[in-house]
């Protein structure tokens, strides 16, 4: 192997933590944080996170490989979390090996963390059988795919070389490893005898409550868990409140004595507490609060989602591209963007603004608006878009239903969709409202016509928005198979430089949306509040929250 590099962040690590540590060493009292993150938490089980509350939590209580830090001015920066340090080695057969050395740390119950906990939490992440929402994480690691389609778990390449070394073998050249896969909190590691012993604690409890008990998770006492990160659950009243207490065991420097999670069914809810002076931490700020901050001329933050169409391209009449270009002609999206409130922007593209591009633009600013979504453009779009469906496959036997998750503005943004495509082309389109759970079936099953769906990513990056439309992705629902697409994302896969890897990325996004794969409607900003007193907030750009720095500040 040839080395390539050594991941050194350590006296960068030192340098930031001496600086969040210098503002929390002007607090001499207990210092507990209140704070509201959204709803309750859905899981404390990394392989399930789905929500930025969950991944808040989770991240509170378990420490990754890598992880997020920031210094008291808000700069942010990944170091070191699990791993003391890391050696990369490019392959001569084009893979790259990952070789983690662990700090010496320890879980709650004293027990070291090993390279071990990493590997069985890794498994788990990707077995099938698991059915995790983000396996997705590791798609890079090499064996992935074999275990996906029903393989061992032990063919993912990750390995215990001893108790303190662990082994990584990627398919290619990811920058992003380290910064988006290994800070996630779902790549935390897991101690396999905890897990059992919980689940024989859960069973047990189950059986004890009788015949019409419900089925009980092994994290469902989450003050009994055995935990690597920051804090601890000490207490827990489920849709409520939860809190955490700094943990014994961290081998890190926390900036407060513990944290007090407040739940709240709404963002409006979730104001009020802090209005009221209950909270010190809010987040999302309601559409009100945040169009006053867009007034008052502050920036708010893009969001890592775009609200969108998908075709069913398997099915007809969505299997000829004339007619799902046709109908992302005839959409208007600055009228869609204005029902989507005041914080909301017409898409311009799939990937939305504030994933990294080239140097200090992100990836949008340089890629351009690639849906011509301006007022003046939308009167050429329709004339297109009139005679793409009159040459295409089309005709009214079609019966079209779109389907949406009624959440937010949803249900206005399905009417006034298909108003547009009735006044423009004539095509009827019914809408119904379905679930969470009914839309994700729908869209694995490929029962579905069109469907408003939010995608986002698992790691900040544009690959990760492109690369499930690959014509081998178990993540492609459209049924979008392009050779070229497909060439231009395997060579993103192993492009060394970063300046070609960007330019096949833009490529691969233009021809996504001129093939009508996908039809982006809008994608949204959003922003919080940390109370005057605190500072040493980090947010991931994906979402969620790390308050270990955090710290009150006198004077």
């Amino acid at each position: 192997m040839k080395r390539i590099k050594r991941w050194t962040a350590l006296a960068l690590s030192a340098a930031l933590s001496a600086g969040v540590l210098a503002g929390c060493g002007q607090t001499e009292t207990v210092s507990v944080l209140s704070v509201c993150a959204g709803s309750d938490v859905t899981t404390f089980d990394p392989a399930y996170l789905s929500t930025n509350a969950d991944n808040t939590v989770a991240g509170s209580l378990y420490e990754g490989l890598m992880r997020l830090t920031c210094s008291t001015s808000g700069d942010t920066t990944v170091v070191e979390g699990m791993a003391k340090s890391v050696d990369m080695d490019e392959n001569f057969d084009g893979t790259v090996t990952y070789t983690f050395h662990l700090r010496n740390a320890r879980w709650s119950d004293g027990q070291e963390v090993t390279a071990d906990d990493f590997v069985y939490a890794w498994q788990r992440l990707v077995n099938p059988l698991t059915y995790s929402p983000n396996a997705a994480l590791l798609s890079s690691v090499k064996g992935y795919s074999a275990v996906r389609a029903g393989g061992e778990p032990d063919q993912l390449a990750v390995t215990a070389k001893n108790d303190s070394t662990l082994e990584v073998v990627l398919t290619g050249k990811y920058d992003w490893f380290l910064t988006e896969v290994c800070t996630s909190p779902a790549t935390s590691p897991l101690r396999q005898d905890v897990v059992q012993s919980l689940k024989e604690n859960a069973q047990a409890a189950e059986q004890s409550a009788g015949e019409n008990a419900q089925p009980l998770k092994w994290w469902y006492d989450p003050t009994q868990l055995v935990t690597n990160g920051a804090y601890l659950v000490s207490d827990y009243q489920p849709g409520e409140a939860m809190d955490l207490a700094r943990s014994d065991s961290y081998h890190g420097r926390v900036g407060n004595d513990g944290l007090r999670f407040l739940f709240a069914d709404s963002v409006e809810d979730a104001w009020a507490l802090y209005d009221a002076g209950t909270v010190d931490f809010t987040y999302a700020l309601p559409q009100a609060q945040m169009e006053t901050l867009v007034s008052e001329g502050q920036t708010l933050t893009p969001q890592l989602s775009t609200y969108t169409v998908l075709f069913n391209g398997e099915q007809q009449p969505f299997d000829d591209p004339a007619v799902r270009r046709a109908l992302t002609l005839a959409v208007d999206r600055q009228a869609l963007a204005a029902l989507a409130g005041g914080t909301a922007q017409a898409a311009e593209g799939l990937v939305p603004y504030g994933v990294p591009g080239d140097g200090e633009q992100d990836f949008r600013t340089t890629g351009g608006n690639l849906l011509y979504s301006s007022a003046e453009d939308y009167q050429n779009n329709c004339a297109q878009a009139k005679g793409l469906l009159a040459e295409s496959n089309y005709d009214d036997r079609y019966q079209l239903e779109y389907l949406y998750v009624d959440e937010g503005p949803a249900a206005e943004i399905a009417k006034a969709l298909t108003g547009q495509w009735k006044t423009v082309l004539g095509v009827r389109v019914q809408t119904r409202a379905v679930t969470e759970k009914e839309m994700s079936t729908a869209l694995k099953t490929g029962d579905y016509a069109l469907a408003g769906v939010c995608k986002t990513a698992l790691m900040n990056d544009a690959e990760a928005f492109l690369c499930p439309f690959t014509s081998k992705s178990s993540e492609n629902v459209v049924g979008y198979a392009n050779g070229a697409y497909d060439t231009l994302l395997n060579i993103i896969d192993s492009a060394s430089d970063p300046v070609a890897r960007l330019a096949c990325l833009h490529d691969a996004e233009a021809l996504l949306l001129q093939d009508a794969a996908v039809c982006p409607l809008y994608t949204n900003s959003t922003a919080w509040k940390l109370r005057e007193g605190w500072s040493g907030l980090c947010r991931d750009a994906r979402g969620w929250f790390s308050f270990t720095g955090v710290c009150a500040v006198s004077g």
